[in-house]
């Protein structure tokens, strides 16, 4: 049996490699700055809560764009490491909200000198490219907003098994 050199496999594989390599870094810039315990993975949901003040879960994720459950994790490793609280809200006591605690507060200024060097550096780093990435990253999320993988592979599979049917 052969297998294709390219195909969703791949390039999942090195999108996550990417992936790995882009947090690495942003934490070795962490690092170097004295945040330890930070994680890449935070700075978008610390950001929303700076800008927005205490927000829901699902806030979080409509101001982040991820998914609720996304959302969720990271805003539960948040309190777990002591840079947000959850209370409940005050105009309705079934929903919790998230707020920045003091510790996190005290971070915001040196975040926020990373978040626009990082900024810059990435700017840098696309006129390096050919086609920006963060274009193409957006791009490529809006055709599978329109017409997702999984019916891309299925129309290719039944097209394979004589064109119709389940394949």
């Amino acid at each position: 049996m052969s297998f294709p050199d390219h195909g969703p496999e791949l390039l999942g594989t090195r999108l996550r490699h990417l992936l790995d390599v882009l947090d690495g870094e942003i934490a070795a810039v962490y690092a170097d700055l004295g945040l330890t315990g930070f994680r890449p993975r935070y700075a978008s949901a610390v950001r929303a809560l700076a800008v927005s003040g205490p927000a829901s879960v699902g806030e979080i994720a409509k101001a982040v764009g991820v998914t609720h459950s996304a959302a969720s994790q990271t805003v539960a490793h948040l309190v777990q490491d002591g840079l947000v609280d959850l209370a409940p809200d005050p105009s309705d006591q079934r929903r919790r909200l998230a707020r920045l605690t003091a510790r996190a507060e005290a971070l915001l200024p040196v975040l926020e000198a990373e978040w626009t060097a990082t900024a810059e550096a990435a700017g840098a780093l696309e006129e390096e490219l050919p086609y920006p990435l963060s274009r193409l990253v957006e791009e490529t999320l809006e055709a599978l907003a329109r017409h997702p993988l999984r019916a891309r592979v299925r129309e290719r599979m039944g097209e394979r098994a004589g064109g119709g049917g389940r394949p």
